[in-house]
């Protein structure tokens, strides 16, 4: 007999490196007798993410569920790829229990909700709920804009001129949309950091929102799957900057591949991501690294100045590469800059 009950689907958003990936690992590791599928939407063509949850995949979510978007906001690219991969998760000889959709962390959440409307999948599927992660130690320091109190300044002084940074738009969209709103990394941020972030969050949202603090993606997963807020039907109380405009702009922002040769001294490397941060404002760089007299692959993930590194697996047949999607706002991004500094 056909299954008509409608397939959940939580759309996990949040600020670059706020930790989407890290939580979906969580889910998956905890799925409470659900079988899983998981979407991600990549800025930039080198996957990085769905390499890292296909390596996590097990009998509740096998690879095959797993599936990357990698060319372009899924949002602006519905019919062409987001319904397809949908009807194709649907259609899997195993029926998945729970979507899950991992947005690009330059992605508005409120375009890709109203997708779910399109006749082809709006009877069967459903938005379960929205999660947006917000780094607590960033948006207590207020770094999710160059410099927030400023920006709100100018425009207070001129109410005429919107001088809102793409940055704060990105944010506060996510916010706005949200049915529940998670602060990551909560042990470097401190008890005063999670507070002071609460505080941000507070005020920028439209509506009463539960706030949670976390670390390392761990939450308990029925705080967050199985909400039912049919957030498709509820759309009008998720306002956006960008409503009244048929489509959004991702020209802010610029994402290029780095191909690098073998990395000799990773902590140098660690030290010219960060002064990439610090002299060229990137905002994210990911990807892997191939180390010199390493077997493994070394998996890099920054944020801003925060930079992290681990070995993830061997190369085996896979060509020894070092490859890094840099990210930054379009611009503040010097191509050959970046590769001087990445170089040494």
């Amino acid at each position: 007999m056909t299954n008509l009950a409608k397939i959940p689907v939580t759309v996990i958003t949040g600020f670059l490196g706020a930790g989407k990936t890290t939580l979906i690992r969580h889910l998956m590791a905890n799925p409470q007798g659900k079988r899983l599928a998981v979407l991600v939407n990549e800025f930039g063509t080198l996957g990085v993410d769905g390499d890292i949850l296909k390596s996590c995949a097990d009998a509740n979510c096998p690879a095959e569920n797993i599936v990357e978007l990698a060319n372009g906001c899924i949002c602006c690219t519905v019919a062409d790829e987001f319904i397809p991969t949908i009807q194709a998760l649907m259609a899997l000889p195993s029926r998945p229990d729970h979507i899950l959709i991992e947005t690009s962390g330059l992605a508005l959440p409120k375009p890709l909700l109203k997708a779910f409307d399109w006749p082809a999948i709006r009877s069967q599927i459903t938005v379960d709920g929205v999660i947006a992660l917000a780094d607590a130690e960033a948006v207590a320091a207020g770094r999710f804009a160059p410099d927030v109190a400023a920006v709100d300044a100018q425009r207070l002084a001129d109410p005429g001129l919107d001088h809102e940074t793409p940055l704060s738009e990105v944010f506060e969209d996510q916010i706005a949309c949200a049915d529940i709103v998670l602060l990551s990394k909560a042990d470097l941020a401190g008890e005063a950091g999670v507070a002071a972030a609460r505080a941000v969050i507070e005020a920028e949202s439209p509506r009463r929102l539960p706030i949670l603090a976390m670390t390392d993606g761990i939450i308990d997963p029925r705080l967050v799957l199985g909400l039912n807020a049919a957030a498709e039907d509820d759309i009008a109380s998720r306002p956006s900057h960008h409503d009244g405009h048929d489509d959004h702009e991702h020209d802010y922002f610029l994402s290029v591949v780095m191909e690098l040769p073998e990395v000799v001294d990773v902590d140098a490397l660690q030290v010219a991501i960060q002064r990439l941060a610090q002299e060229q404002k990137i905002l994210r760089v990911k990807g892997y690294v191939a180390v010199a007299g390493k077997p493994m692959r070394l998996l890099v993930q920054a944020v801003g100045a925060r930079v992290r590194v681990q070995y993830d697996r061997p190369w085996g047949s896979e060509a020894r590469q070092t490859r890094l999607v840099v990210i930054a706002e379009q611009a503040d991004i010097d191509i050959s800059a970046i590769r001087v500094v990445l170089e040494g």
